[in-house]
């Protein structure tokens, strides 16, 4: 038996605004449609799609390497911006990798939010939408504190989703503020990483790089044929 626990949680309070660092240094590129900003990935000569504690910034044209290095050196919150080299020291330089890897400090974490008024952010920035928003948002585990009627806004859309009707559940707050966790660069302690847990004695050691992993189960699965239990 193995559990397995794909990430530990560390604090971290301080957003970051890798794409409106990029838009205001004129690389980013958005189309409005009634009255609201949608990304223009196919316009924009960079853009990040954020994950937590990494940002993938694909940029469009090798020539323009040099000026999001640029745009975003100063951001307060990127500890490194790995380039190829970069990503080969930290196994990173997949095909589907941006151009560079931005990797936030400890208590830091990257937004998506690309618009600079929020009057203007995108119908989906309220919702619950992994699939339109470029890069995960953590902000859609709350409720916006700032709208007095929230809670009767989702008891209404709720009514409607059992009634069958359309709905829409717009009550993701616009402010980042509530995050306080975040995950994925590497942790500042074991303490605060992930667990593996195995019921075979000493199959584990004291630390296990997360690349190694996959080879680990796949033994101790090849181990338990070995010992006559069925393959799950």
């Amino acid at each position: 038996v193995v559990a397995l626990s794909e990430y530990g949680i560390t604090r971290a309070d301080r957003p970051v605004d890798i794409n409106r660092a990029l838009r205001r240094a004129g690389l980013l590129e958005v189309h409005t449609q009634d009255g609201m900003e949608y990304l223009d990935p196919m316009a924009s000569r960079a853009f990040a799609v954020a994950d937590h504690q990494i940002a993938h910034v694909y940029i469009r044209r090798p020539e323009d390497l040099e000026a999001t290095k640029a745009a975003l050196a100063d951001l307060p919150g990127i500890e490194q911006l790995l380039d190829d080299e970069g990503k080969k020291t930290h196994h990173l330089d997949h095909p589907r990798s941006g151009e560079l890897v931005a990797v936030a400090e400890p208590d830091a974490w990257f937004t998506y939010y690309y618009w600079l008024d929020d009057a203007r952010a995108p119908d989906f920035a309220q919702l619950v939408e992994i699939h339109r928003k470029p890069g995960y948002d953590p902000v859609e585990l709350f409720m916006d504190p700032l709208d007095p009627y929230v809670k009767v806004k989702a008891a209404g859309a709720l009514a409607r989703k059992k009634l069958g009707m359309r709905y829409r559940m717009a009550v993701v707050p616009l402010d980042p503020s509530p995050v306080r966790g975040s995950h994925g660069r590497l942790p500042l302690s074991d303490d605060e990483g992930p667990l593996i847990i195995c019921s075979t004695p000493r199959a584990v050691g004291d630390r296990v790089a997360a690349t190694d992993v996959k080879s680990l189960l796949l033994r101790l699965a090849g181990a338990a044929v070995r010992w006559g239990f069925p393959p799950a």
